[in-house]
């Protein structure tokens, strides 16, 4: 019987995004067969598995969900967060939250079951965009924009190039292909302004248009559809694991290439 991650088979089971996965095992809240799980474990598909003495079955029906966040709800699934946003819609299957919005911003953020769907959207590697409407605290300049938009030191590195647009003397709207840790607040940071707003309105094909605050609806149909289409060619792989995949080819290809020679 095929082995896989045990991260992998939380995330897929809906239980958890991969890296949450990771926290948990970690802190010694997941078991295999009775086993207290360790970082790295593969396990068989009829495993036995619990996760804070639950057991774990894999959910069959994948559910992709739009959600309007308000301020003050907290992006994780994580019970000991009286402002989780898993608690705060009370949706019926166990779901969790694709990526982040920091706990003060508002918008678009996508709840699902489906890991491979969760790692596709959100790998840096694969470029996908991301939309933000920003207000920052005095005018917006030509320098600014420019600035931003050819790349910011945060956080020891460059961020990627991005599309930026001025719609008020104090505002702009941002697409970003990377997620890094309150990416737009650190750049402004960087540049001497502070983010008064944050709001987001895009992830890929998938739009806020005409959701109210707190409201959620699932993704279904056409715009499933399209998004599906848009995610075919991504990898759920992370760009670090990417990058070992092709190394071991190369090296083996290498490898039998220089046989051949002897």
């Amino acid at each position: 019987m095929e082995e896989i991650r045990l991260n992998r088979y939380l995330g897929e089971a809906g239980v958890c995004s991969r890296r949450e996965a990771d926290r948990l095992i970690s802190e010694g809240r997941v078991t295999v067969n009775g086993r207290r799980a360790q970082l790295g474990d593969k396990i068989a598909g009829d495993a036995r598995v619990e996760v804070d003495g639950q057991p774990v079955r894999q959910e069959e029906e994948r559910v992709l969900l739009a959600f309007y966040k308000p301020e003050g709800i907290v992006c994780t699934a994580e019970k000991r967060e009286k402002n989780n946003v898993v608690d705060y819609i009370g949706y019926p299957k166990r779901i969790y939250p694709v990526g982040r919005l920091d706990k003060e911003s508002t918008g678009l953020l996508l709840l699902t079951n489906d890991g491979d769907l969760v790692n596709k959207i959100m790998r840096a590697g694969n470029y996908h965009e991301k939309e933000y409407q920003v207000q920052v605290d005095h005018p917006v300049t030509k320098t600014f924009l420019t600035r931003m938009r050819q790349g910011v030191p945060i956080l020891d590195t460059v961020t990627r190039p991005c599309r930026i647009w001025q719609t008020g003397p104090c505002s702009f709207t941002i697409v970003l292909t990377q997620g890094l840790n309150r990416q737009i607040r650190r750049m402004c940071e960087y540049l001497g302004y502070r983010v008064t707003t944050l709001h987001r309105v895009r992830i890929m094909n998938i739009r806020l248009d005409g959701m109210k605050k707190g409201e959620l609806r699932p993704v279904t149909g056409q715009e499933l559809e399209q998004l599906k289409e848009m995610l075919k060619d991504s990898s759920s792989l992370s760009v670090r694991q990417r990058l070992e995949k092709d190394t071991y080819f190369c090296n083996s290809k290498a490898g039998r290439l220089n046989s051949h020679d002897k």
